[in-house]
C-alpha cells in the first residue's frame, strides 16, 4: 500500500512564504505524476500544482508566479514552495500522485495564511 507522508503546513503571515513536502513510502516506484491540491472550507478540492514523470508542470492560475512544485525522482519526494502567499491560500493541501491512473492521497495538512 503506497503511503504519502506530507510535512506539517503552518500559519504564515500574508506576503510570507512556505514549504511542503510529499514522500512516498515506496521511493522504486515511478509515478506518472505527482501533485498538490488544495481543499478551503466550503469548497471543492482543487489543483495547486502537478509535475509529470516528464517534467511537464501544471498550476492554478491563482498560484501562477507564486507557488513552485518541484521533485526529486531518486527519493520520489515533491517539494512545493509557495510565495507571496494570500489569506485566500488557506485551505489544507493534499499531496497526490497518480500510478497507472490510479490515484493515492496524503493525509492533509494544514496552511494558515492570517495577520
Amino acid at each position: 500500500q503506497v503511503q504519502l507522508v506530507e510535512s506539517e503546513g503552518g500559519l504564515v503571515q500574508p506576503g510570507g512564504s512556505l514549504r511542503l513536502s510529499c514522500a512516498a513510502s515506496e521511493s522504486r516506484l515511478n509515478f506518472d505524476r505527482m501533485g498538490w491540491y488544495r481543499q478551503a472550507p466550503g469548497k471543492q478540492r482543487e489543483l495547486v500544482a502537478t509535475l509529470t514523470s516528464g517534467e511537464t508542470t501544471n498550476y492554478a492560475n491563482a498560484v501562477k508566479g507564486r507557488f513552485t512544485i518541484s521533485r526529486d525522482n531518486a527519493k520520489n519526494t515533491i517539494t512545493l514552495q509557495m510565495n507571496s502567499l494570500k489569506p485566500e491560500d488557506t485551505a489544507v493541501y493534499y499531496c497526490n500522485a497518480v500510478l497507472y491512473i490510479v490515484p493515492y492521497w496524503g493525509q492533509g495538512t494544514q496552511v494558515t495564511v492570517s495577520s
